[in-house]
């Protein structure tokens, strides 16, 4: 099984290229937004618990955001593997998700960030905005703040994965198959 977080600022081409790594692989892609809302249809535990803290209009713990995942990992363990687009978000949640993760016998094996400069972000997310017609997307001082934002808080996630000698940066400039095939070059080299 291989896990593969799949890093990079807002813009990078995360959800474009994990769409294309989970049908090449066969991988689970994992949204986490996507696994809190299962959890809380399906009224798991943890799903209870989650629904407790929206309902109330607060901030789940990391701890709990992090437990679903590694449920959903656990529960999903007869995949390939699983992409985690842009999770963990803080080093506190690297940590724990680690730990988690080895209690139950599995590993992050590799991050992988889409490297991209600021301004083609920038351009990307612009143009996106133009067609997705989501407001986030079309206003640059809110563009700038949210990468702003990501080089504070989730940046810094990196320095986690490189101090394990399982962070791998990928040159995120070119076409999608030309950025594709670098990331698959990096999953095949994985032991």
């Amino acid at each position: 099984m291989k896990n593969i977080v799949l890093f990079g600022g807002p813009g990078a081409g995360k959800g474009t290229q994990a769409a294309k790594l989970k049908e090449k692989y066969s991988l689970n892609h994992i949204s986490t937004g996507e696994v809190i809302r299962a959890e809380i249809a399906a009224e798991t535990e943890l799903g209870k618990s989650m629904k407790d803290y929206i309902s109330r209009g607060e901030l789940a713990p990391d701890a709990l955001v992090i437990d679903i995942i590694a449920d959903y990992v656990k529960s999903h363990s007869d995949c390939a593997g699983n992409i985690f687009d842009g999770f963990p978000r803080t080093t506190a949640q690297a940590e724990a998700f680690d730990k988690i993760m080895a209690r139950d016998g599995m590993k992050v094996d590799v991050m992988l960030e889409l490297v991209v400069p600021e301004e083609e972000l920038v351009k990307r997310l612009m143009l996106r905005g133009e067609v997705s017609g989501r407001a986030d997307d079309a206003n640059e001082s809110v563009i700038r703040n949210r990468i702003a934002v990501y080089n504070a808080q989730t940046a810094v996630v990196a320095e986690f994965y490189k101090a394990q000698g399982k962070y791998v940066a990928i040159d995120g400039i070119g076409t999608i198959d030309e950025i594709f095939d670098r990331l698959c070059a990096a999953i095949d080299a994985i032991e």
